[in-house]
């Protein structure tokens, strides 16, 4: 099932799942949102999937005719992890080659190698499928980020890798946004990404959540296109850090709950500074995943800051 969060003809946000080819949306009544849903466990999960043999399609929507949230609009947690080390490696070697150095000289720090290694990012940022990205003020050089985001679906701490795919509810797409020269200058300070990442609508996920069930997560395709120019193509085949490594190392010592979202870390050359390109302005993006769909937003330039 794709489950998604959708504006009303009150513009109230309610949740809702993807019917007919995806083209419509049938509401989901009985529940208040996707984390009531979340929450509600397998049983909830069962009562969709009656309640859409039971439905009636008159009661549907449009998915054309009105807008979708990310959804989940408020995340429980964010977390973004390390798990395409690829990635990490394309990074490092273009900063080398930046800074005069030799880029086939780098090498990925073991510590990566160790463990999927994370940061938390902004839940309070997040926008989702159709929302304009706000490039924030005194960034020169921003940039998307294509990643699967894991929907944790069941409490837990210190779970073992072989149980950890019982606690994942589904994915979706997140659009980990970049002010890359921000992050530059402040990850010198040793503390990690700040306003490098956090900032309003620099985390973008959608456009819905696919149940666990529905997708094969070990090999899905990640493309990403700019103004319909498609930049790279990749696989979650490519991590080299599992999901189900990713929510045990999260687990140890720390207790996870329903409705936190899990980001993969970007798939190889799934970031335009892995092409030596940048975002400009009314930059159309199209981030997709092979059973999730695809996530659409359009950088625009910085809002005047308050006074």
């Amino acid at each position: 099932m794709k489950l998604v969060t959708f504006e009303d003809s009150g513009g109230s946000a309610k949740p809702g799942v993807l019917v007919d080819g995806d083209t419509r949306i049938q509401p989901l009544a009985e529940f208040a949102s996707l984390q009531d849903l979340i929450e509600g466990g397998q049983a909830a999960l069962q009562s969709v999937q009656v309640a859409i043999t039971r439905a009636d399609p008159a009661a549907s929507v449009s998915r054309d005719s009105t807008r979708l949230f990310a959804p989940l609009p408020r995340p429980v947690q964010i977390r973004d992890v390390l798990c395409f080390l690829e990635h990490m490696v394309n990074a490092g070697r273009l900063a080398a080659e930046l800074g005069g150095g030799d880029p086939s000289a780098y090498s990925l720090p073991q510590v990566f190698r160790d463990a999927p290694r994370y940061y938390k990012a902004n839940r309070m940022g997040v926008v989702g499928d159709g929302a304009d990205v706000v490039r924030p003020e005194g960034c020169g050089f921003l940039d998307y980020e294509l990643e699967l985001g894991i929907v944790v679906g069941k409490q837990g701490k210190d779970i073992a890798v072989d149980k950890a795919m019982q606690h994942v509810f589904g994915y979706t797409i997140f659009n980990d946004v970049s002010a890359r020269d921000l992050q530059i200058q402040e990850m010198v300070s040793g503390l990690g990404p700040a306003k490098g990442k956090d900032f309003d609508t620099g985390n973008v996920f959608g456009p819905c959540i696919s149940t666990a069930d529905s997708v094969d997560v070990s090999d899905m395709a990640m493309i990403a296109r700019v103004n319909g120019e498609e930049i790279s193509r990749g696989s979650t085949s490519q991590m080299d850090h599992t999901v189900a490594d990713a929510v045990s190392y999260i687990s140890q010592g720390e207790t996870i709950y329903p409705g936190e979202i899990i980001g993969s870390g970007t798939v190889p050359l799934g970031c335009l500074m892995e092409h030596k390109r940048s975002l400009s302005d009314g930059d159309a993006i199209e981030l997709e995943i092979e059973g999730i769909g695809v996530l659409h937003n359009r950088i625009v330039g910085p809002a005047h800051p308050e006074k």
